[in-house]
């Protein structure tokens, strides 16, 4: 933004000569604090409070947010890791029942496919 609109300020003083920046600055700061003020103003380096405080408050928003999401994602990893416990354990006890009616003598009979 800035130099688009120091090339704009050139333009408008001097079509034929390039853009002198010093020159512009030099106009700007030839009043003294207010003109320093004003260029601190633009280039970004002194922002208003209400700016301050409206980006303090987005920060503590996006901070709440990511915090909420977080918590929500560490839940959701622990009954993830929850389910994978139960079902290793289901698989493990499936086979302990496999072999047990095994030693027994009884064979696992495979159902038909139902097409």
């Amino acid at each position: 933004m800035l130099p688009d609109l120091l090339m704009v300020l050139a333009a408008a003083e001097a079509t034929e000569a390039p853009a002198d920046i010093g020159k512009m600055l030099g106009q700007l700061l030839q009043y003294g604090v207010v003109g320093l003020v004003v260029v601190l103003l633009i280039v970004g380096v002194l922002v208003p409070k209400w700016a301050m405080n409206n980006l303090i408050v987005d920060k503590d928003g996006w901070r709440a947010a990511y915090e909420t999401e977080r918590d929500a994602h560490q839940a959701t990893r622990q009954q993830l890791a929850a389910a994978q416990a139960s079902a290793e354990v289901a698989t493990e006890q499936g086979q302990a029942m496999v072999r047990l009616l095994e030693e027994f003598g009884h064979r696992p009979q495979i159902a038909p496919r139902s097409t």
